[in-house]
């Protein structure tokens, strides 16, 4: 097999390199879902790359090993083993860390629909933490706790609310879901990843802030958590409050909505491509192969 079967595994460091320089420039929308998209599509050529390097170790099965012996047929050696038992341990490690990541995933979102009473689709915890965050679910409920009330006005409380009911009006969980499967197969799209919360929570900002027509009282209501949950270890996830994040979210909220600059998804889409070309001609190779094995 040639090096085309290997390159799949670093090209998506050219997502990685388009999640950095559209964080800011192009709309949040279509970042979340160009990112999302070459994540999937790169991560799914990774795993498919790997898949056919350990593949290659039919030819070391005792069947074939005696085929090999009594026809005295020298039977093609496409990588060397270490490489393909190497793989072997690579892929598993990938499914294992994507199934321990959904898994994370559904049970947290499992345990907070249990948190406190609903009513009209909101639910309040009774906990000191503030936290504010959309649980997705049939349906999908607003979760904001009693710390977080205390702190908040009541127009920055209806700036949260819109915020994250507008995660769930677009299903950003699928989306953030996607992007962290995607990095617990390929670590190299880990930026993409980060980008993509990022960017979620841009879009439900974006969306508040066009629902309520004021970017300043937004703005106000995200910097107003970010200071509530200063004192706490946990970070308040569905606001994205953690470090400088924020501070880049509230000045975006002070600057007119982003209006273009979709020409950057051509880097993550080229990756794809090349992803798409690649793989073709890695998995004829191994095809070629296999008919060599198996035909002679």
């Amino acid at each position: 097999m040639t090096v085309t079967v290997y390159l799949p595994l670093l090209l998506p460091v050219l997502v990685a390199l388009a999640a950095r320089h559209l964080a800011d420039r192009a709309r949040p929308r279509a970042a979340v879902l160009g990112l999302v998209t070459a994540s999937v599509l790169t991560a799914a050529a990774s795993l498919w790359s790997l898949l056919l390097l350990v593949l290659t170790l039919f030819d070391d099965l005792p069947a074939m090993e005696a085929l090999n012996s009594r026809s005295g047929m020298h039977l093609p050696e496409p990588v060397p083993d270490w490489v393909a038992v190497t793989a072997t341990v690579v892929l598993a490690a990938c499914l294992i860390n994507l199934a321990r990541d959904v898994h994370l995933r559904h049970g947290t979102a499992r345990r907070l629909r249990t948190a406190g009473p609903t009513a009209d689709g909101v639910m309040v915890a009774d906990w000191s933490e503030p936290l504010a965050v959309a649980v997705p679910g049939r349906p999908g409920q607003v979760l904001l706790t009693t710390g977080m009330l205390r702190v908040l006005d009541a127009d920055e409380r209806r700036a949260v609310l819109a915020h994250e009911r507008a995660h769930l009006a677009h299903h950003h969980h699928l989306a953030v879901l996607l992007a962290a499967a995607a990095a617990s197969v390929n670590p190299l799209l880990r930026p993409a990843r980060d980008a993509v919360i990022y960017q979620v929570e841009r879009w439900a900002d974006e969306e508040a802030a066009a629902g309520l027509g004021n970017r300043d009282l937004v703005a106000r209501a995200v910097a107003r958590a970010a200071l509530a949950t200063a004192d706490y270890r946990t970070p308040t996830p569905a606001l994205g409050v953690h470090g400088g994040v924020i501070v880049r979210r509230v000045k975006a909220l002070h600057r007119p909505a982003p209006a273009g600059a979709g020409w950057l998804l051509a880097l993550p889409a080229a990756a794809v491509i090349a992803c798409i070309a690649l793989e073709a001609i890695a998995t004829l190779d191994f095809f070629q192969l296999l008919d060599a094995w198996l035909i002679g």
